[in-house]
Order: C-alpha cells, then sequence, then structure tokens
C-alpha cells in the first residue's frame, strides 16, 4: 500500500514537471537589466536569478550567447542598459518561452564556445611569459622600492625579516664558498673573492659579506637605495674600500664584468624581475668558470599566496601591499630547469620558513614557502650548435668534444 501511494505521489510529480517544461520552453532566452542602486530588477524574468548579478566578463558571455539568437529572435533580444556608465547585468528567463525555437540554445552554444576556444588560445597579460621583454628591470618594481628605500636599516620596520635572514643566507653562502678554496684567512674566510649582489637593495647582505673579506660588487637599479647603501656603508672606512655600489641593472654590466666575480647572489630578486630566463643568462656571463649562483625566493604555491601575499601583505602587514606578484614566483622545478639549461649545475635546494611571532627564519626541509639555491657554472661552458647545422654537419659535435 505504501509502495503503491509513493508511485502514484511520484507519477504526479513526473507529470506536474513535464507540464511546467513544456510550458518553459516555449520560448526563447531573452535579456534585462537591474538599475543601479535599487536593487530593482528591470524586466519579469528576476525571479529565476535571484537577482544574481554578473561581473564585466559575465557580460561579455552573455553577449556573445546572444550574438548567436539574433538572426532567428532578434526582436526577443534587448540590450543590456547601462546605468550612471557601470554595467550591472542580471539574467533573466521566461520560464515560459522556448519550444519554437529549439535550435537557438545549441547554435549559441556553438558560437560561445568557438569564440572560447578562440579567447583560450591568447595569452592574457597577466600570464605572459617574462622572457619576453628587453629588460629584467620591472619599473613599477622600481616605483615601490623607491618608496621604502630610506627604511632598509630600520631593523623593526618592513625589512626586518631581511635583517633577520641574514643568520641564515651569509651561512649558506660562506659555507659553500668555502668548499672550493684549500685554504682562507682566520676572520676573512672570504678574502680574495669577488662578489656580485644583484638587487642589492640598502646594503644588508653586501655589508656582513664585506666584513667576510669579500669584495663585493652591489647593484641596483633604484638610485634611492644605493644613495642608502652608500650612506651606510661610509660609517665604517674598512667597509667603504671593501664595497662598491652602482645604479644599473644587471644586464648593463654583462659586458663589462663578464666571467668576473666568484659568487652572484639574488636575494629575494627573482621574483621581482621581467625577464627570469634574461637574468639567469646575464648571471651566468658574469661568472668566472666554477663560479657560483646564490639564490633566494618564494615558491608558487597556494601556501605562498595565501601565507606570502594574503597573511603577511594584508592582514599581519609584515611586508607592505603590492610588494610580490604571485605569478612571479618561480618555483624550484622551474628554477633548476633554467640554470641547467643555461650551464648551471644545481647542488643545493633548502626550504627556509619564517616565524613572524619570533623574528627569525630556520631551515625546513619543506620548500612550498621559500627556499634557497646553489648553483656552480660548469668548467668549460657548452657551445648550442643549431638543429639545422647540427643536421648537415654531423661531425660539428664531435669537433666541438675535442
Amino acid at each position: 500500500m505504501f509502495k503503491r501511494t509513493c508511485n502514484t505521489f511520484m507519477i504526479k510529480i513526473i507529470i506536474e514537471v513535464g507540464s511546467r517544461w513544456r510550458d518553459w520552453v516555449s520560448e526563447p532566452f531573452c535579456w534585462g537589466s537591474s538599475e543601479r542602486g535599487t536593487g530593482k530588477e528591470v524586466g519579469p524574468f528576476a525571479t529565476m536569478w535571484g537577482g544574481w548579478k554578473l561581473n564585466f566578463f559575465g557580460g561579455r558571455f552573455l553577449r556573445v550567447l546572444g550574438s548567436g539568437c539574433r538572426g532567428i529572435q532578434a526582436e526577443r533580444l534587448r540590450l543590456i542598459s547601462w546605468a550612471e556608465n557601470q554595467p550591472t547585468w542580471t539574467l533573466q528567463i521566461k520560464p515560459w518561452i522556448f519550444n519554437e525555437y529549439k535550435t537557438m540554445w545549441f547554435k549559441s552554444c556553438r558560437m560561445t564556445f568557438s569564440c572560447l576556444n578562440r579567447i583560450k588560445n591568447c595569452r592574457s597579460p597577466w600570464k605572459r611569459l617574462y622572457s619576453t621583454s628587453q629588460s629584467t628591470v620591472d619599473s613599477s618594481e622600481v616605483k615601490t622600492f623607491r618608496a621604502l628605500a630610506h627604511k632598509w636599516w630600520d631593523e623593526q620596520g618592513v625589512y626586518a625579516p631581511l635583517h633577520s635572514m641574514n643568520d641564515l643566507r651569509v651561512p649558506f653562502i660562506r659555507d659553500n664558498l668555502l668548499k672550493t678554496v684549500a685554504n682562507h684567512q682566520l676572520g676573512k674566510p672570504l678574502s680574495g673573492m669577488k662578489i656580485l649582489d644583484v638587487g642589492c637593495g640598502g646594503g644588508l647582505l653586501a655589508e656582513p659579506l664585506g666584513r667576510l673579506g669579500a669584495s663585493v660588487v652591489g647593484i641596483d637599479p633604484v638610485d634611492e637605495n644605493i644613495k642608502t647603501a652608500q650612506h651606510h656603508k661610509s660609517f665604517d672606512p674598512v667597509l667603504d674600500k671593501r664595497i662598491e655600489y652602482r645604479v644599473c641593472s644587471l644586464e648593463e654590466i654583462v659586458e663589462e664584468k663578464a666571467e668576473t666575480f666568484d659568487a652572484v647572489i639574488a636575494s629575494e630578486v627573482i621574483e621581482h624581475v621581467n625577464d627570469l630566463e634574461t637574468f639567469i643568462q646575464c648571471c651566468c656571463q658574469v661568472l668566472k668558470p666554477g663560479g657560483s649562483l646564490f639564490i633566494t625566493t618564494i615558491n608558487k604555491t597556494q601556501l605562498s599566496y595565501a601565507l606570502g601575499i594574503v597573511f603577511s601583505e594584508q592582514v599581519a602587514g609584515i611586508v607592505p601591499k603590492g610588494t610580490h606578484i604571485w605569478e612571479k614566483f618561480v618555483s624550484p622545478e622551474m628554477l633548476e630547469s633554467i640554470l641547467e639549461s643555461n650551464g648551471l649545475s644545481v647542488q643545493t635546494v633548502a626550504g627556509m620558513l619564517y616565524n613572524p611571532f619570533s623574528g627569525y627564519w630556520h631551515w625546513n626541509k619543506n620548500t612550498s614557502l621559500n627556499y634557497a639555491a646553489h648553483a656552480v657554472r660548469s668548467m668549460v661552458q657548452e657551445h648550442t650548435v643549431p638543429a639545422a647545422n647540427a643536421a648537415t654537419s654531423p661531425g660539428v659535435h664531435e669537433e666541438l668534444k675535442k
């Protein structure tokens, strides 16, 4: 008896739904609009979508969809209105329309997704490849750091994490460089070594390396940063002799300093450059054969976005808003691929973790946030041969090996 009642009830529901669907599909879609600021929907279909608003790109999607219907039932489509010169659009659908123009929806779909396929093949500006630019310097980044140039040596300010990072990165650089030398002076273990500090900022890393005996050249495209660095080093006569600061980009000194440095350092820099591949190429060119490249940066993960941007910039205010752009972050795998393609052999990749409550960094096996990398330039730089030449000259590779 219970089953029979349920079956009867379900049959009634199916018949009711079927009748409503028959009414629904009797006419095609139409468009409506909402009045800005009043929340009042114009047209009879607002109840179907509860007044849900579409953003600009959603509106463009609907316009493409509507364009497929124009030849079939143009008089049933009304262009979405603009209120106060701003688009606020609401999709409105008559539930009793659609039957006589069944093919309209399918034609619209085909046109819409054909259009979307063409759009998909176009690279969005925020997803552009950074290797397309001729310069590694991003002008927007220069503006950001110019505004903070006077805060470099405030150990409790916005650069406090970089001051604290010296506890990890200075020993990391020192210990790996000492593996390449047989003897070193006590108190000046890096004596005789030439180091290029790219994106030196106010000299937070250049100065401790200079105290270890190294001859350091610090470069930065922000002139205010260099002024701050020169002013601070002037208080120590020893550092004044060992450290040289220059306002320039890396690519500007490649020819002048080719194969000059025992080490190149790009600490917290590559996530700010425009053209990563060109940047790495330039680093390799100014390195001596067997020289070391040291990089610290931020991994490109969901966790780095949540903690490195949302928390650090927008919630806790550890770093100023807009300091980082997540799309420029680089994963260790991608960085290693670029390094090896430029004749650099990756020796070490180690995770770094910052504790905002204690203000200290420590090493970590997990590289999902910050990490440090050490790579060494090969002693003999290999020369690549174009594929066409290689095909016509089978003995070219053998000659290069000799």
